[in-house]
């Protein structure tokens, strides 16, 4: 822990993540889960990708976020036939008045934001589904030779429908890995489901309260840097991120349903988010916990299954289910 961080200055940065979620959840039902990894993607510094079937409120609850957080909030509607420029800026062409000469100038696109949602990102082709790579990746935009700095804090959150598939274009791998988490929002609980209906279909405005802006948000994302991590943990986050490699793994379900396994990305992601996850929790230091909390949403979307995996009718979690059984902790 650096010496220019104090215990005080710790405590007041964790009851501010605690309003943070209570703010959140004046307009958000439940999906308290979902609700915790977005802010793991967030104080980790990441990017995720949100699936789940329209309805669930997905694009009110990024919204809500950058209300509480003060942060300038941007939504795209990707569609098959948005170009490139229409997300990250394009030229125009001026004219000085005072000399008549004629000049380019760049007209920022909807991706200078602090947060943006990317809304069915799937449905848009793969040449501009690529536009976010750089952005996504480095903070930046380059566009006729001019690299453009993106504001910071900088939070991509992409949304798509698991059932829909007609005129979609899936997202490649390397695009996929950009996501530091892959949240899968499923259907709210019975009580959960009648509360939305009193919440939506009354009087109340469903305020969200403002918490912290985006320098406290800097600052928690470099806290989260802070929080320990043992050596033992490590060492089994480097065999759980190795494991899933069929051509290294030891472990017959991974040879049998595993084509492609995850890349020394998966480990930095996973370590990132379980101190994050810890910090949320008021923790300095991560756990076994954290890992096994985050380990699907870290992996799942880092995975490629093999035909055998597909015709025994597996998925993504059933490979890390195993791998977290079956990798040990070191002794």
């Amino acid at each position: 822990m650096s010496s220019a961080v104090t215990e005080e200055s710790v405590k007041r940065q964790i009851e501010k993540l605690a309003q943070l979620r209570s703010s959140i959840a004046e307009a958000i039902v439940g999906q308290d889960e979902v609700v915790e990894q977005l802010l793991i993607g967030l104080l980790a510094g990441g990017h995720c990708l949100l699936e789940g079937v329209p309805g669930l409120g997905k694009t009110l609850l990024v919204r809500s976020l950058g209300e509480a957080l003060r942060l300038e909030f941007r939504r795209i509607q990707f569609t098959p036939d948005l170009m490139p420029s229409d997300i990250l800026g394009t030229e125009i062409l001026e004219e000085d008045h005072g000399t008549g000469k004629r000049y380019f100038k760049f007209q920022k696109g909807p991706v200078f934001t602090s947060l943006l949602l990317a809304d069915e990102l799937n449905r848009t082709p793969p040449k501009t589904q690529a536009a976010l790579l750089e952005a996504m990746q480095e903070h930046t935009i380059s566009y006729a030779g001019t690299t453009y700095p993106l504001p910071e804090p900088f939070f991509v959150l992409a949304t798509q429908n698991p059932l829909e598939q007609a005129g979609t274009y899936p997202l490649p791998e390397a695009q996929l890995d950009r996501f530091l988490l892959h949240i899968r929002v499923e259907y709210p609980g019975e009580e959960e489901e009648r509360s939305i209906l009193v919440r939506t279909t009354g009087s109340g405005s469903g305020k969200v309260s403002e918490v912290m802006d985006g320098a406290e948000v800097i600052a928690l994302q470099k806290l989260v840097r802070e929080v320990h991590v043992s050596e033992d943990l490590l060492t089994w986050i480097t065999r759980l991120v190795r494991a899933s490699r069929p051509q290294d793994s030891v472990i017959n379900e991974v040879r049998e349903w595993v084509r492609w396994g995850a890349g020394p990305r998966a480990g930095q992601s996973l370590v990132l988010a379980s101190k994050a996850r810890a910090l949320i929790h008021g923790r300095l230091a991560a756990t076994r916990e954290d890992v096994r909390a985050l380990a699907s949403p870290v992996l799942r979307h880092r995975l490629l299954l093999s035909f055998a995996a597909e015709a025994d009718r597996r998925s993504t979690d059933d490979v890390i289910d195993v791998l977290l059984r079956d990798v040990p902790f070191p002794a």
